[in-house]
């Protein structure tokens, strides 16, 4: 019997990517906040361009914030050091961030949802984080790229750069990487190369040996499709907060709901019922309920409980859908105050997941695995 060869792509950014940069200064808000009063509500918006940072959004907290040195410590943590970039930590700041709307505290203040909407998770047997593999690797490619950046291992690297994989399957299996594709902004002084070997024998190699893939042939590795990249960051492209969906999910092989995550405190269920479905899928996967999930989930601003909550399993689910959602209700209550206590939710845990994904990370409580009776 012939099998069925099929492929797909993901990609991920690194930490310093524009919208990555953004995403990183509206979590380190919403963190700043949550470590002073566990209760402040955020939902913070940063625009980063050429030499200019902006904050807008909304924000309910006793916190005593200074904005402007939040957002310039992140900049600088994440390599923007250089005025010449035309990006850095002396860029131009400006603050339009206003109280929340009372109309949308009323009904978090009685344990709604802080806004409506539809939320996905998902798990599958591919990797041990329980990922799709197309994502898990562009996650580690983009990763490892900003790791030897860090470590000096190459000191040409520049604070900016994507990865892209593509996977071959057959009959639903992964088997081999098809391509890589990588873009990494870097000094002017080393050739294209000496960056395409750099990143090939340092990132490359590395990361697909870790998850015991060969890597592909030479032309079927692309480093900098342009030839070169020298200016990194919002001098060359403007960023914005929560632009990475679907790089923050599932890279493209699971649905994704219809809000993004980073910025906003625990209330707003775009972030904490994104969070919940991953749990369930996941503890689903780990049980051995089935080899694929996917959980869905709605809500309705002012109401406490999902208008929907559906557990998809393509066909693998080795018990009835009953069943399945009998084990959902006893893994957690899906209410939005039922999803904070149960995760822990409001503490200051969200900068590490503002790059690289917010899912597949051990130390995050939406990650754990918990025996069910």
């Amino acid at each position: 019997m012939s099998q069925l060869t099929t492929y797909f792509t993901s990609e991920s950014v690194c930490a310093g990517h524009p919208d990555k940069i953004c995403d990183a200064i509206s979590d380190a808000i919403l963190d700043a906040a949550l470590a002073q009063d566990p209760h402040a509500r955020t939902g913070i918006e940063t625009v980063a361009g050429a030499n200019k940072i902006a904050l807008f959004g909304e924000i309910k907290t006793t916190a005593d914030l200074n904005f402007e040195k939040i957002v310039r410590d992140k900049v600088r943590e994440l390599g923007y050091t250089n005025p010449a970039w035309g990006f850095s930590q002396e860029s131009e700041f400006s603050n339009d961030i206003h109280q929340q709307s009372p109309e949308i505290a009323i009904g978090v203040d009685a344990d709604g949802a802080g806004d409506q909407g539809m939320m996905f998770g998902y798990a599958c047997t591919e990797t041990p984080e329980l990922l799709p593999l197309p994502i898990a690797l562009a996650h580690a490619l983009a990763r490892k790229i900003d790791r030897v950046r860090e470590s000096g291992e190459l000191v040409w690297l520049r604070p900016d750069g994507k990865a892209q994989i593509t996977v071959r399957y057959q009959d639903d299996k992964p088997v081999a990487i098809e391509k890589v594709v990588a873009a990494v902004a870097h000094d002017e002084a080393i050739s294209a190369e000496d960056v395409r070997k750099g990143i090939i024998e340092h990132v490359v190699t590395p990361v697909l040996e870790q998850y015991n893939f060969a890597v592909p042939a030479d032309a079927d590795i692309i480093i900098n499709g342009t030839g070169l990249w020298h200016i990194p960051g919002p001098e060359s492209d403007a960023g914005l907060t929560g632009r990475k969906i679907v790089v923050d999910t599932y890279g493209g092989y699971a649905r994704v709901g219809g809000g993004a995550f980073s910025g906003k405190d625990p209330s707003k269920v775009d972030r904490s019922g994104a969070y919940a479905a991953r749990y369930i899928a996941k503890n689903i996967v780990a049980a051995g309920l089935a080899t694929r999930c996917e959980v869905g989930l709605a809500y309705v601003i002012g109401q406490p409980l999902p208008l929907m909550q559906t557990i998809e399993t393509f066909g693998t689910a080795t018990v009835s859908e009953a069943e399945l959602h009998a084990f959902k209700d006893k893994l957690i209550d899906t209410s939005v105050k039922g999803i904070t206590a149960k995760l822990d939710l409001r503490r200051p845990i969200y900068s590490q997941t503002s790059a690289y994904g917010h899912f597949g990370k051990a130390e995050l409580p939406w990650e754990d695995i918990v025996p069910v009776n």
